[in-house]
C-alpha cells in the first residue's frame, strides 16, 4: 500500500470546519470530506477493536475553535493522526479506515474487498433471481490486478472479503452490465476507460451489456463466444472487428471456423456459437467488416447511430430477422436483397437515401422504417409497393411528406393491398380508402388510351397483311 495523506481545510460556513483529504495510491488520487465528528467516529470504532490507542485522536476544542491558529494546529494534528494510522496498517488496512478514507472507491484492495463482501452476504440471492448484475470497470480491474499479483485471496484476516466470494460469483453468474465513465470517476482523477480488465473469470454469460468503455480495455471476450447469447455494447468501439475477433490485433490473416479459405491463413477463429442477438448502436463503426463471418447465428442485428456509408458482408448472416441501421450515412442501398435476405424488420431511418430502387425485393419484409430521410418523389414507392408482406411503412420527415394528399397517393401505389398497410403509425381510414379507389380508377383511365393504342396497332397490322 502506497496511500500518502494529505489534508486542507475548507470552511463553507462559520459554525464548523469540513477537512478535505487528500489521498495519493500510486498514480491515483482522490478527495475525501469529512467534519472532525466523522474523526471522532472512526477513532471510536478503532479503539474498540483495540486497534489503536484511545488517545491518539486530538481532542475536540470548544472555546475559539474558528481561529485560525487553532485550526492550522488542528490540521497538523489530524494528519499526523492519519498518517500514523496509514503507517501502523501497512499491509491490512481496518475496513473502518478504509471505509474512512475511501478506498472501497477507489484503491484496489478496499474495491475487490467491499466487492467480495457484498457478493458474501447478498451473490447467492441475486444468482437465484437471475437479475441484472451491474459492475464498474475499476471493480473488474481491480479483480483483474487481484488476480495477477501472488498474494492470498484475503489479506485483511476477514473471511467475508475473501476473494473467492468473487470469483465463485462471476463463474456463475448469466447477466452482467458494464458501466463505464466519460470523465473522472467521482472525485479521483482516475479515468475509467484506461483501465484494462478481464472478462475471462465469467464461465457462464449468456448476457452483456458494456457502455462506456475502450475496446481497447476489454480483455477475454473470446472466452465468451461458448456462452453469450445476447451481446450490446455502445460507447466503446470504432470497429466491429475489435469486438467479435480481438485476435485480429495479433493475427493478420486468419478465418473463421468452418470456412473454406484459398488464401493462407495464420490462424482459425471459433465462431461465436449461440449468439443470437448484437446491438452495437451509438458507436464510431463506420464500415461492416468480415468479422460477420463469426455471428452466422444472429437473428437481431442493431448498428444504429454509427457511421455506415455501405452496407457489406450481411450476407453471410443467414440467420436474419432483425436489422436496424437507422442514423447512419446510408445514401444508397443497392441490390438489399443480396446481402439481407429474408429479412421481416428493416430500420434505415436518419439517414440520407432518396432512391428505393435496391428494396425491391426484399420479398420477406413486414415493417421498413424509412424516416427522416431525402425522399423526394412519389414514384419511389413504386420500388416497395410490390413487396408482399409489408405491413409497416414509415415515411414521415420526408420532403414528399409535404405533398397534397401524400398519404393516399402513396397508399394508392399499393393496388388491393392498400387497407393491409399502416402508414406512419396510422391505420389505413375507409375515407382514406374511398380516396384511394378513386385515385386508382382515375389512374386506370389514364392508362386505358395506351392499353388500346398497343391493341390497335398489331390489328393494323394484320388487317393490312390481309388486304396484301
Amino acid at each position: 500500500m502506497t496511500a500518502k495523506i494529505k489534508i486542507h481545510i475548507h470552511i463553507p460556513h462559520v459554525l464548523f470546519q469540513v477537512y478535505i483529504i487528500d489521498v495519493t495510491d500510486g498514480h491515483h488520487r482522490w478527495t475525501v470530506k469529512h467534519r472532525y465528528s466523522d474523526f471522532h467516529d472512526l477513532h471510536e470504532k478503532l479503539a474498540a477493536e483495540k486497534k489503536v490507542d484511545k488517545g491518539l485522536l486530538p481532542p475536540k476544542k470548544i472555546l475559539g475553535k474558528n481561529s485560525k491558529s487553532l485550526v492550522e494546529r488542528r490540521q497538523k494534528e489530524l494528519e499526523l493522526y492519519l498518517q500514523m494510522l496509514v503507517q501502523q496498517f501497512p499491509d491490512a488496512m481496518p475496513t473502518p479506515l478504509s471505509n474512512f478514507l475511501h478506498f472501497h472507491l477507489y484503491e484496489i484492495n478496499g474495491v475487490t474487498a467491499a466487492l467480495a463482501e457484498d457478493l458474501f452476504h447478498k451473490g447467492e440471492h441475486l444468482l437465484q433471481v437471475g437479475e441484472v448484475f451491474s459492475l464498474q470497470p475499476l471493480q473488474l480491474y481491480s479483480v483483474t490486478q487481484q488476480l495477477r499479483l501472488a498474494k492470498p485471496t484475503c489479506c485483511n484476516g476477514d473471511a467475508k472479503t475473501d476473494l473467492g466470494h468473487i470469483l465463485d460469483f462471476t463463474c456463475r453468474l448469466r447477466y452482467l452490465k458494464i458501466s463505464g465513465t466519460t470523465g473522472p470517476l467521482g472525485t479521483s482523477n482516475i479515468q475509467e476507460c484506461t483501465l484494462p480488465f478481464d472478462l475471462s473469470v465469467f464461465k457462464s454469460l449468456v448476457q452483456i451489456e458494456i457502455t462506456d468503455c475502450s475496446s481497447q480495455q476489454i480483455q477475454g471476450l473470446p472466452s465468451l463466444r461458448l456462452s453469450l447469447v445476447t451481446m450490446n455494447i455502445h460507447r466503446s468501439t470504432e470497429t466491429m472487428m475489435s469486438v467479435l475477433v480481438p485476435e485480429a490485433r495479433e493475427f493478420s490473416q486468419w478465418e473463421a471456423e468452418g470456412v473454406e479459405s484459398g488464401c493462407p491463413v495464420t490462424t482459425i477463429i471459433p465462431v461465436w456459437r449461440n449468439l443470437t442477438t448484437l446491438d452495437l448502436s451509438h458507436n464510431c463503426i463506420g464500415s461492416i467488416d468480415s468479422s460477420v463471418k463469426l455471428i452466422r447465428k444472429v437473428e437481431f442485428l442493431d448498428l444504429s447511430y454509427n457511421q455506415l456509408s455501405s452496407v457489406e458482408n450481411l450476407q453471410y448472416l443467414f440467420n436474419l430477422v432483425h436489422v436496424d441501421l437507422s442514423y447512419n450515412s446510408l445514401r444508397v442501398l443497392e441490390a438489399a436483397h443480396t446481402r439481407l435476405g429474408n429479412i421481416k424488420t428493416l430500420n434505415l431511418a436518419g439517414n440520407q437515401l432518396d432512391r428505393l430502387t435496391g428494396l425491391t425485393k426484399l420479398y420477406s419484409l413486414v415493417n421498413l422504417d424509412l424516416s427522416h430521410n431525402q425522399l423526394a418523389q412519389l414514384e419511389e414507392i413504386r420500388n416497395i409497393s410490390s413487396l408482399p408482406c409489408l405491413e409497416k411503412l414509415n415515411l414521415s420527415s420526408n420532403p414528399m411528406c409535404i405533398i397534397p394528399d401524400y398519404r393516399t397517393k402513396v397508399l394508392a401505389q399499393f393496388g388491393d393491398r392498400a387497407a393491409e398497410v399502416c402508414l406512419d403509425g396510422q391505420v389505413t381510414t375507409e375515407k382514406e380508402l374511398d380516396t384511394v379507389e378513386v385515385l386508382k380508377a382515375i389512374q386506370k383511365a389514364k392508362d386505358y388510351p395506351c392499353l388500346l393504342s398497343t391493341i390497335h396497332t398489331p390489328l393494323k397490322h394484320i388487317s393490312r397483311g390481309q388486304i396484301d
